[in-house]
């Protein structure tokens, strides 16, 4: 089967393929645990947290930059002649923004 693969390079191979996927393994398996143990840690902060002052536990607001308009008016002049209407960039015109206290979590 491997009559044309010296055995020395046979050798390096299985030992290079053999290191490469435990490393692999370990990466998974060590990311999986993190993420879960992120996610009891946060599902146990949720459960006993109050809900945010500002966004009273909705996670979102109402655009303070452009007042839920979607648009700013804006013009690159000092003293403009005229004033062009613009996509809010806080919100993106999507006239809501999250809140910045509880990072759009709903708890503090």
């Amino acid at each position: 089967m491997f009559d044309g693969i010296p055995r020395q390079v046979r050798v390096v191979g299985t030992g290079a393929a053999i290191l490469l996927g435990g490393m692999f393994s370990v990466s998974v398996v060590s990311s999986v645990t993190i993420r879960t143990l992120q996610a009891v840690a946060e599902a146990k902060r949720k459960k006993y947290a109050s809900p945010c002052g500002n966004c009273r536990g909705k996670g979102f607001y109402t655009c303070k930059l452009c007042k839920g308009n979607s648009t700013i008016k804006w013009s690159p002049l000092y003293d403009p002649v005229v004033i062009n209407p613009c996509v809010c960039p806080t919100c993106e015109g999507n006239r809501i923004q999250r809140c910045l206290n509880c990072l759009g979590k709903g708890y503090s």
